[in-house]
């Protein structure tokens, strides 16, 4: 089964390097990671998607826990959530099969962003399913190449929690407060998440 967490964590140097390196020392797999602002200044929003046959998502979230500049981790596996996956996708087509490659591609809501003289490029968001459907029928067509951003989520609530929320991050990043893996014994080569 696959999880989706969702990891809070300073935006600083070297920070993806040490998520990337716990996920290689404990063999986790990573289906999907994606990482880009949050609504928070100095705070980077993680969504990585896992492989739990083998180990327990909290299993993985009390690890991510550990890394000092983790300041949240969140599994929204069972939560109502909102989540999309974006694609470009390079796709072979001539100059008089365009009309037909923009109607197939309305079907998914998706559009042509880019047209070569014997190609497109097309770009389509939404769930993970929706992205896999036009995938599919692209390859018919042939596709020269192609990117996906992975799964991004946001938890259905209310404004008070992402207020909560932003206010427990502030407090965090502008040491208001003890800092959340304190006393963990993390260590700079992260050797103590091997425990």
């Amino acid at each position: 089964m696959k999880h989706t967490l969702v990891a809070r964590v300073l935006d600083e140097p070297g920070v993806l390097n040490r998520v990337a390196s716990l996920f290689r020392r404990r063999a986790f797999n990573i289906d999907s990671l994606t990482v880009g602002h949050s609504e928070a200044s100095g705070v980077s929003r993680m969504t990585i998607v896992v492989d739990t046959r083998r180990t327990p998502a909290a299993l993985v979230a009390e690890n991510l826990r550990k890394l000092v500049p983790v300041l949240d981790v969140e599994d929204v596996t069972h939560r109502p959530t909102v989540s999309r996956d974006l694609a470009l996708v390079r796709v072979r087509c001539a100059p008089g099969e365009r009309s037909q490659m923009a109607d197939l591609v309305a079907i998914f809501r998706g559009k042509i962003v880019d047209v070569a003289p014997e190609s497109v490029i097309v770009e389509v968001t939404g769930d993970e399913g929706k992205v896999d459907g036009l995938v599919d029928l692209l390859r018919e067509r042939g596709i020269l190449e192609m990117v996906r951003t992975g799964k991004v989520a946001l938890v259905r609530g209310s404004k008070a929690d992402v207020k909560t929320r932003a206010a427990d991050m502030e407090e965090r990043t502008n040491g208001g407060g003890a800092q959340p893996n304190a006393g963990k014994g993390e260590t700079d080569n992260g050797a103590d998440l091997l425990r």
